[in-house]
């Protein structure tokens, strides 16, 4: 499952206040829903039938539904690609990218550690994110080259922590259950055994975290382009790097890493690639 590439779009400022403030929008009305489901008494389908566990509830599909509306009456021109549902073909040659609910998991669990995510994708690149949780009224997004978390009391410009080395680093993964085979499994293992601390769970919360200063390196497998197009510009403008496990632009997921610093990145990739 790939992006339709096209030529790079070029986006002015001014343009890119007003492709976010529909993204702000769009994240209000999925909100609207997901706070009406957390928590409560829902219904949990599997996608993945008898062979593996792929959640959705109807939280998921109702406000994918709800930000597709959104962002099509500001922009009708700019395509949408979304996990829940068709996609949509624009005539501008940008593309939103959608995760309603990253981390249905643990949303279904009554854990607060899922996100809204809303990313914009020029043709070649992903050029704005987004990324709301809005129990803990956390926003975090990225224009114009800088990341920002706005929440219920303030808001702040973030920073990845820099001149960290792979010896004093905090690495996440949602579980080390996804490197189910033997080469994704190992390079895993050659990262952990090198790191200071490892922890598991976050799904789209811990590359928020990172683009905050707090974690250090993330590493995940068999993403699609909606669980990372809206966090590779929030890590970027935040200062750290995001890439396949192969150092590749990661907009159509798969193996992907991503880091605090530039330095930290060329070391995680030498491990993972052995």
């Amino acid at each position: 499952m790939s992006l339709v590439r096209n030529p790079k779009i070029r986006l002015e400022n001014d343009q890119q206040a007003d492709l976010m403030a529909a993204m702000h929008r769009a994240a209000d009305a999925a909100a609207s829903v997901t706070m009406t489901h957390f928590r409560s008494d829902m219904r949990v389908e599997n996608k993945a039938g008898l062979s593996n566990f792929d959640p959705v509830t109807q939280a998921d599909r109702q406000a994918e539904l709800a930000i597709r509306d959104s962002l099509q009456r500001d922009f009708p021109d700019i395509g949408f690609f979304g996990e829940e549902h068709d996609s949509v073909q624009g005539t501008s040659g940008l593309t939103w990218v959608v995760d309603p609910i990253d981390g249905t998991r643990a949303f279904m669990s009554g854990m607060p550690l899922w996100g809204t995510l809303i990313g914009l994708f020029d043709g070649q690149d992903a050029i704005l994110g987004l990324m709301d949780q809005p129990f803990m009224q956390e926003r975090f997004c990225a224009a114009e080259q800088v990341s920002t978390l706005i929440s219920s009391s303030d808001s702040r410009v973030l920073n990845t922590r820099s001149g960290v080395e792979l010896s004093e680093a905090t690495l996440y993964c949602t579980t080390p259950d996804i490197f189910s085979d033997v080469y994704s499994r190992a390079a895993f293992e050659r990262v952990k055994g090198r790191v200071r601390l490892a922890r598991y769970g976050g799904d789209c919360y811990a590359y928020a975290l990172l683009a905050a200063g707090y974690v250090d390196v993330v590493l995940d497998c068999d993403l699609k382009p909606y669980d990372i197009v809206a966090l590779i510009p929030l890590i970027e403008s935040a200062g750290g790097v995001v890439s396949t496990w192969g150092g590749l632009s990661a907009v159509d997921g798969g193996l992907v890493v991503a880091c605090g610093s530039a330095q930290l990145h060329e070391q995680t990739i030498a491990l993972l690639q052995g």
